[in-house]
Formats: structure tokens, C-alpha cells, sequence
């Protein structure tokens, strides 16, 4: 079986959640070729959407996957949750902005570490984030 093949799944309702789908991101970044920079950066951007999991929605889940992503292959990670959803996406993606007690670091920093980050949500039907950043040349 390929990499590219499977899909990792993390149920995330605990703190050690964010742990275990952190540590399996940077293990799967590591096994494509990603830098230890790199593999550092993808690490952090899944802590900072899995904890908005459980700060905003109580439970979800965080799924890897390598696929194809604008022509190039890319490791992927989704944070999908059934939450109260993101009124004003704009505003979240904005430095500073929190709706919690946080320093509003979540979505932009993650952007920030990442190759593309997308949004789906809405009020009332939970949010879809999806990041990716490309895999090494030779990977």
C-alpha cells in the first residue's frame, strides 16, 4: 500500500487529541521527504485547527491524505467538525481576530504555514478547513 493511498482519520474531542493528529501529520510529512522545517510548519497548522476543534466545536475529526491539489501532489490535512460554523470568514482569517479568549493565532497562522488553506462553513452546519502544503520534488 502507497501513502497515497490512505487516509488517516483522528477523532478530536480532548486535548490529547491535538497531540496524536500532530504527531501523525509530522510522521507522514517526514515519509513524503518534507524538511524538518517544513515538517514543523505542517505540524503547527494542524495543532492550531485542531484545537479550534475543540475550542469551537467540541468534536471532530482530522484527515491526511496525499492528493492531487492544482496539478501538483500535495499532503493534505481537513479539519471538519458539526460546530456552531464560522459566521464571517474574512474576519477569521484576519490577524488578532478571536471570537474566544485565544490571540486569534488559529486560522491565519495556519495559512501562514502552509501552501493553500480553504474554508467551507457556515452558520449552524460546522466548517470544513483544508490545507496542503506540495510535496518535495523527488518524493
Amino acid at each position: 500500500m502507497t501513502v497515497a493511498a490512505e487516509i488517516l482519520v483522528i477523532t478530536v474531542k480532548v486535548s490529547g487529541d491535538i497531540v496524536t493528529a500532530r504527531t501523525a501529520g509530522r510522521e507522514l510529512a517526514a515519509e513524503l521527504g518534507f524538511s524538518l522545517t517544513d515538517r514543523t510548519m505542517i505540524s503547527t497548522a494542524i495543532s492550531e485547527i485542531a484545537r479550534n476543534i475543540t475550542s469551537y466545536a467540541g468534536i471532530g475529526e482530522i484527515r491526511l491524505l496525499v492528493d492531487d491539489r492544482e496539478g501538483r501532489r500535495a499532503l493534505v490535512v481537513q479539519a471538519k467538525d458539526q460546530g456552531p460554523g464560522i459566521r464571517d470568514i474574512p474576519r477569521a482569517l484576519e490577524d488578532g481576530y478571536s471570537t474566544g479568549r485565544g490571540l486569534g493565532l488559529g486560522l491565519p497562522g495556519a495559512r501562514r504555514l502552509m501552501d493553500r488553506l480553504t474554508i467551507d462553513s457556515a452558520p449552524g452546519r460546522g466548517t470544513l478547513v483544508e490545507m496542503w502544503k506540495w510535496v518535495p520534488n523527488g518524493a
